[in-house]
């Protein structure tokens, strides 16, 4: 009799379950005491009880191990500076979403070459977020594959759901299971409809099929996520920070009987795609702070050690932290624009 299933199948290789590799790489309690501090501070910041902003700083996608932790570091001291007027996260990004393709990140495949050592790439990430989290920096993610946040979840203390993916039922129903506070991006179109249908809908009761702790395949069954939030990040049809954007946002979600909550994300469709202009966003979403708006709960900014980005090539070795997605600011203007916010928050206060 012939085949008829996985015929397109080259090869099956079987993954560890999520809790051997938790237990390799294990938090502790102080660890985990701390991850839930971050996630109960980022709560009360979205639901503004907590004044502050939030800032999701860092690269576009983690590809280099080293790099990271130098970058972890430098975010931390920024971030003990400015923690009066914001709670800085820093984006450690480990799933890419392609238009059509490319590097798609590093669980996927950490050696950068196709090899697609995802076992290998599961417990770099999971180290990196435990180092990370140590140095006393909170991180924040894309969940992308449905099956990986069962790996890593319990190390993020914030998470996002992209434009690409927004519209889906998956990951909406993934998002009403998360534990975590979670940020719903407009589509790529601009529209925004369908991150607030999102919201509505994570936050609501769902079931879907998983696989639990032991890798055994399972029907989770969610109470929804009520930590949901607005994320915008302009579009084809153009940039969508400025006062009357965010004013069109408030009034959908308040429609949709949504407390609103709105991050800016200064990247993407905000900047036209060009990194270096991210700071005239941030600019303006301090404005708007400072002249009253008191939904908007952060912003996002891609940034890394070094401006720009590169192409993988494996003839020449990387540059060491620079962007091999995203291009992203470099570290000295990171510092720069971020500074720049909280010295214009303070001085918003004292006037």
């Amino acid at each position: 009799m012939k085949q008829i299933q996985n015929l397109r199948i080259q090869h099956v290789s079987h993954l560890p379950p999520p809790g051997q590799i938790s237990n390799e790489l294990k938090a502790d309690e102080a660890t985990r005491h701390q991850i839930l501090s971050w996630r109960e501070q980022i709560e009360a910041i979205i639901k503004r009880r907590d004044s502050r902003i939030l800032g999701i700083v860092g690269p576009c996608s983690i590809h280099d191990e080293e790099g990271a932790y130098a970058y972890a570091r430098k975010l931390k001291m920024l971030s003990d500076v400015v923690s009066d007027r914001m709670l800085l996260v820093m984006r450690a990004y480990f799933e890419k979403p392609r238009t059509v393709l490319g590097w798609r990140g590093l669980i996927l495949d950490p050696h950068l070459d196709g090899s697609y050592d995802i076992e290998y790439g599961i417990r770099l990430a999971r180290k990196i977020l435990l180092t990370i989290t140590r140095e006393g920096v909170p991180v924040g993610t894309e969940m992308l594959d449905p099956i990986i946040p069962q790996y890593i979840d319990d190390l993020v203390s914030w998470s996002a759901i992209g434009a690409r993916t927004t519209e889906s039922q998956v990951h909406r129903n993934l998002a009403s299971g998360l534990s975590v506070p979670v940020g719903f991006k407009n589509s790529t179109s601009g529209d925004l409809k369908h991150a607030v249908n999102a919201i509505k809908s994570a936050g609501s009761p769902a079931s879907f099929i998983g696989i639990d702790n032991d890798g055994t395949s399972a029907i989770f069954r969610t109470t929804g996520n009520e930590m949901c939030h607005l994320i915008m990040r302009g579009g084809a049809s153009g940039p969508n920070y400025y006062e009357e954007d965010v004013e069109s946002a408030v009034e959908l979600m308040e429609q949709a009987e949504l407390t609103p909550s709105v991050m800016i994300d200064c990247s993407h469709g905000n900047s036209s795609k060009r990194w270096s202009r991210q700071h005239r966003v941030l600019r303006s979403v301090v404005d708007q702070i400072r002249w009253g708006n008191r939904w908007i709960s952060g912003y996002m900014v891609e940034s890394y050690l070094e401006e720009g980005r590169q192409d993988i090539r494996h003839a020449s070795p990387l540059k060491f932290g620079v962007s091999v997605t995203d291009g992203c600011i470099g570290w000295e203007e990171t510092e720069r624009i971020i500074r720049k916010a909280h010295a214009d928050l303070v001085r918003e206060e004292e006037e």
